[in-house]
């Protein structure tokens, strides 16, 4: 007797763990969903021209809606097309047309985007298919990047850590001993934010807040050899101890002016120089979240039109899209102040922005004018 109830108590202790384990991955995928719901309607939906948003909504309705672009993707994609310029364009999968459109909006008058004859056939279909089903509910359709930690692994283990830089490597398996590590740049950001410096030719950049200088060195190591950082941090002491031995062993330290100092008079003083205005061609920005609004208000007068400023840390750790009675009280102010840079940039038609859900949330903005 003894042994069958220890049996059905290990039997009830593994149903009652993976009950657990079920209901804390639900949990889990809850507050991915909720935090994606959040990035579309304060960061995506505001912006998105109207035509893009009547094929959306027209998508929500076919059985396999969720096979269209995402439409926080696509921000980033019409970025990009800026970014290069884009004229003339390739698309392979078109489904009912959004990235598509997207790209059509976002090309000059005489620009060409260019898709199979399948692709064509397929597409007419759609359009077919809609005119027959429009009158039928629509239903919405989210898709999101971050599933689950499994999903996050699996992005940095096969697409971000095998082309990290070693000397980034290096620095990054340092700064993990360090008792704040989750300060540092999140890799799949830093490779996002390499793109971006390659894409605007960089070569005048600005970085508010350094830690040990993650962000710092991969900026270093992709402007050009006469490129220059000018990069403000209140403690140079983790940057001193872990990040500078390495920079110099990159050869890179002589891009690099670092100014120990609270950033807002450093801002302030670089403005009343008047060569500096208009004259960075890229910014980030990942320090103290209460003066981010601030921040970008004077980066909007150093970056050029054209440039690209990012902000770290815009999701807070997914405490944004959360009802505030489940914030912990140290990390309330912080998620304020990022829900009020959220919205700025929202309303800023001074740039074109994009908020990405890497790391803990980048919001890329491009300067238009």
């Amino acid at each position: 007797m003894g042994r069958k109830r220890a049996r059905r108590k290990r039997a009830v202790s593994r149903q009652s763990l993976d009950s657990w384990a079920y209901t804390a991955c639900r949990l889990v995928i809850i507050r991915l969903l909720i935090v994606n719901i959040y990035i579309l309607e304060t960061s995506v939906y505001p912006r998105e021209p109207k035509p893009l948003k009547e094929l959306r909504e027209a998508t929500a309705s076919h059985p396999r809606a969720e096979m269209a672009t995402s439409p926080d993707a696509g921000q980033l994609m019409t970025m990009l097309l800026g970014l290069v310029d884009a004229k003339k364009t390739i698309e392979v999968g078109i489904f009912t047309g959004y990235s598509l459109l997207l790209t059509a909006l976002a090309i000059p008058e005489d620009g060409k985007p260019l898709m199979s004859k399948l692709e064509s056939h397929r597409l007419l279909r759609v359009q077919q298919y809609f005119q027959r089903e429009m009158g039928s509910n629509k239903r919405k359709v989210l898709k999101g990047l971050l599933q689950s930690d499994d999903l996050y692994e699996y992005i940095l283990e096969t697409s971000v850590y095998p082309r990290e830089p070693e000397p980034l490597k290096e620095l990054r398996e340092a700064t993990a001993s360090h008792p704040w590590a989750g300060m540092g740049t999140a890799p799949d950001a830093g490779q996002l934010m390499t793109m971006l410096l390659g894409l605007v030719d960089a070569k005048k950049t600005i970085e508010v807040g350094v830690f040990t200088g993650y962000s710092l060195l991969l900026t270093a190591l992709t402007i050009p050899e006469d490129g220059k950082i000018v990069a403000i941090d209140a403690h140079r002491e983790p940057y001193d101890q872990i990040g500078l031995p390495i920079i110099k062993k990159a050869g890179v330290e002589h891009k690099i002016v670092l100014i120990e100092s609270e950033a807002l008079p450093v801002l302030d003083k670089l403005l009343e120089q008047h060569e500096n205005e208009v004259s960075f061609d890229f910014a980030f920005v990942d320090a103290d979240k209460e003066n981010y609004c601030n921040y970008h208000e004077r980066i909007m007068k150093l970056v050029k039109v054209g440039g690209i400023a990012v902000y770290d840390n815009t999701l807070w750790g997914g405490s944004v899209a959360m009802p505030i009675k489940y914030i912990p009280e140290g990390r309330k102010p912080g998620r304020q102040s990022m829900i009020e840079l959220n919205k700025l940039l929202a309303a800023d038609t001074r740039v074109q922005i994009s908020h990405a859900s890497v790391g803990d949330g980048i919001t890329i903005c491009r300067r238009l004018h």
